[in-house]
């Protein structure tokens, strides 16, 4: 049982905000406009953040000191004065992102424009918390040797993402006890950041994965999302009004954790009906060698109506979860992602399509289920693009690091 925290809930609401509150908070504004809208002018800038053209002139002066973005040819032979585009420097920030997933760790390194740099992947039986950070600092390490000293200095630190609850489901892919007791008293940013040196925010899978999908989303965003990441278990997320949902303990909407009906009507997890956990045991019961490795590059054909059963169970098991999660939470779009080949995930989207057909509208609304925009590496890309938000766009600054900012 958590103890009771000693701040109420209500709390920080009440602080005021100081000069160099708003100051931030304007300067925050004024990029997050640049990098949702490349090329947006000066002009465009000041009336959609609502701020003066001398106040908007002036942060972008210093954001462009600063080297955090680039202005463009001044566009003319519009109506009123020459405007000036302004985009992001790709060069101006970058940031790492480490997933600790159950069976393989990705580490990347993208800049602040979200492009990826460098990326390297492993697999594993189930991971090893005696070995697993120190391999990622070293490899952390490898990834930032390309950099020059300037963009070195320019890191914002490890966004890094894992299971918010290793648990019991470790003991399904053959994790011994003791790896098990291991997890459940390891803070993994802290101790990330103990390994590399460099500051390290902590985020959910699930919350990562879904906040890669609402970046990657085309214009216009909206206001709510739902993510679904298919992997050795399932991976759940939700951005409700630009915010994840998180709860007070970073695992507010852990979608893999709903429980749902399988073919039989026996109540499970979706964690254990819509994984690939759940496909590797259906090919060991039909006679088939588990497969190992990345998921993308086993032999699907060899499996194929081991593959398809599943992806019937799968779809009906999505479709269920789908649902709870519209009932509890406003979303417009739910996105379907996983560790899967591209046709593999269209089949599956189709599948859970149809069995959401199936089901009698009883909510106000339905959201548009989609395939996932976000890639098999959605966890990682959303915790290095989480942690150059809250370093550069957020007001939520505090969070993080704010002598950085000062």
């Amino acid at each position: 049982m958590r103890d009771l925290p000693d701040q109420d809930v209500f709390e920080p609401i009440v602080r005021g905000i100081t000069q160099s509150g708003v100051r931030l908070a304007n300067e925050r504004a004024v990029l997050t406009l640049i990098a949702g809208i490349p090329g947006v002018s000066n002009a465009d800038i000041a009336r959609r953040s609502g701020l003066g053209p001398q106040t908007t002139a002036r942060i972008l002066t210093d954001l462009e000191s600063r080297d955090l973005i680039i202005r463009g040819e001044v566009l003319r032979g519009r109506r009123g004065q020459p405007a000036t585009p302004y985009r992001l420097n790709p060069q101006g920030g970058y940031s790492i992102g480490v997933e600790i997933g159950w069976q393989h760790v990705e580490i990347l390194l993208q800049n602040i424009a979200g492009q990826p740099i460098a990326v390297t992947r492993r697999c594993h039986d189930f991971p090893n918390p005696e070995a697993i950070f120190a391999e990622i600092a070293a490899d952390v390490e490898t990834l930032l040797s390309g950099l020059t000293n300037d963009q070195r200095g320019r890191v914002a630190g490890i966004g890094v993402t894992s299971p918010g609850n290793f648990g019991p489901l470790l003991a399904h892919i053959g994790a011994p006890p003791c790896a098990i007791d291991a997890w459940a008293k390891i803070d993994v940013g802290p101790r990330l950041a103990e390994e590399t040196g460099l500051p390290a925010l902590w985020v959910n899978d699930g919350s990562a994965a879904a906040w890669r999908e609402i970046t990657a989303h085309p214009t216009p965003r909206p206001k709510g999302l739902a993510s679904f990441f298919v992997g050795t278990f399932v991976g759940g997320g939700v951005v409700s009004e630009g915010a994840l949902v998180e709860g007070p303990y970073g695992n507010g909407a852990d979608l893999g954790a709903l429980v749902v009906h399988d073919r039989a009507g026996k109540p499970a997890y979706l964690h254990l009906t819509a994984s690939l956990h759940a496909l590797v045991l259906m090919a060991i019961d039909a006679g088939h060698a588990a497969p190992v490795g990345s998921p993308r590059k086993w032999d699907w054909a060899g499996l194929a109506p081991v593959v398809t059963q599943w992806l019937d169970d799968a779809g009906n098991a999505l479709a269920q979860a789908i649902l709870s999660t519209a009932a509890m939470t406003e979303v417009d779009i739910v996105a379907l992602n996983g560790d899967l080949p591209e046709s593999i995930l269209s089949r599956l989207v189709d599948s859970t399509s149809a069995h959401l057909a199936r089901f009698p509208v009883l909510l106000a609304h339905r959201p548009r289920l989609t395939t996932g925009l976000g890639g098999p590496s959605a966890a990682a890309f959303g915790a290095a693009q989480l942690l150059l938000f809250r370093r550069h766009f957020s007001r939520a600054w505090e969070l993080f690091d704010p002598a950085q900012d000062k």
